[in-house]
């Protein structure tokens, strides 16, 4: 595809009209960037544009002027600088290589898509890797967000990770608003490790609520959670400072203890009875958390990571088993010291 003039340089598209992707572009047009929100689905740009919303998943929330709804991806592409990659992880890999030939010398390429790619367990900056083979800046977007508040200006902070902390400071800079505050990191495998994993200690936090246990329980899974994404992530080369702020210990809380969180609610669906199928159905939305358990048991047993929670997640959602069976196995683990 040949070069063309550059937009706006605080341009940005995001790719994914699904409620964490709008909001992200609301944010983006109230902050005064030219903004374009695409959809693969025609019918729903449509919508959009009569509207001035997107009904299907933030009906309450009025589009600001200068976001633009579009259904075309290489219009979408061609009218931004930055391209914000927001659609459930098993998509990620096929909007990468769909976006690919459309990219220029002057893109920039960010995610706030959280999750491993299905199957292969890779982080998602190194499946941009394998696709996208340019030396542009590459960031990631994770922290404690639920998409709803930050649409409404309720305020809210997240990291940006980028190997680049320039690009981390740009991408910042466009995301900064009045009731929003971005801080930047270089920790690309600790800030997209711990947007996956806390989905996962979600569902186990929602099925011990479900089950009927208390704050204690909840307190205990969390703060153990914590200790198993530590592990984990260390062993997989990320800062132990990042799983300590806001992409790590601050979305871990967020997604544990408030039911907008959909992963938390399908724990809380199990808990108390429902069958997998039957919670997601009712959600209604891709709840990650389901798909990553796989993939994050996977990586524990590669790696020789103990995850002890996370593979009682692993074992209600793909062996059947009951999730008291889940909490007793947890409790009847061998003793050790808090630190081991």
């Amino acid at each position: 595809m040949p070069a063309t003039k550059a937009p706006a340089a605080d341009s940005t598209t995001v790719l994914g009209a699904g409620s964490w992707g709008t909001a992200l572009a609301i944010l983006l047009a109230r902050n005064g960037r030219p903004t374009t929100l695409w959809s693969h689905d025609p019918a729903q740009v449509e919508t959009m544009r009569q509207s001035g919303r997107n009904a299907a998943y933030l009906p309450d929330d009025a589009f600001p002027p200068g976001l633009n709804a579009e259904a075309d991806l290489a219009r979408a592409v061609a009218a931004s600088c930055h391209i914000l990659i927001v659609v459930p992880s098993s998509a990620f890999r096929q909007v990468l290589t769909e976006i690919a030939p459309l990219l220029q010398p002057y893109h920039r390429l960010m995610w706030g898509t959280k999750g491993l790619e299905p199957d292969s367990r890779k982080l998602l900056h190194q499946v941009a890797a394998e696709v996208v083979d340019f030396g542009w800046p590459l960031a990631v977007l994770s922290g404690p967000t639920f998409a709803r508040e930050v649409a409404r200006g309720l305020p809210t902070a997240i990291t940006v990770a980028s190997r680049e902390e320039a690009y981390a400071r740009e991408i910042a800079t466009l995301l900064h608003g009045e009731y929003f505050r971005a801080y930047t990191s270089t920790d690309v495998v600790g800030v997209e490790l711990g947007g996956a994993t806390k989905n996962v200690l979600a569902i186990a936090a929602g099925i011990a609520d479900g089950l009927g246990f208390g704050a204690n329980t909840r307190a205990a899974l969390i703060t153990r959670g914590l200790a198993e994404l530590m592990r984990l992530g260390s062993a997989l080369g990320g800062h132990p400072e990042t799983f300590m702020g806001l992409a790590g210990m601050g979305d871990l809380v967020l997604t544990c203890t408030d039911d907008q969180s959909r992963n938390r609610r399908a724990g809380l669906a199990l808990g108390r009875g429902q069958t997998l199928e039957a919670a997601l159905a009712e959600i209604g939305q891709v709840v990650e958390g389901v798909r990553t358990a796989r993939e994050v048991r996977a990586l524990s047993v590669e790696t020789g990571v103990e995850m002890p929670i996370t593979e009682q997640v692993y074992q209600v959602l793909y062996e059947g088993h009951d999730p008291h069976h889940a909490v007793h196995a947890l409790l009847e683990r061998e003793q050790k010291p808090e630190s081991a």
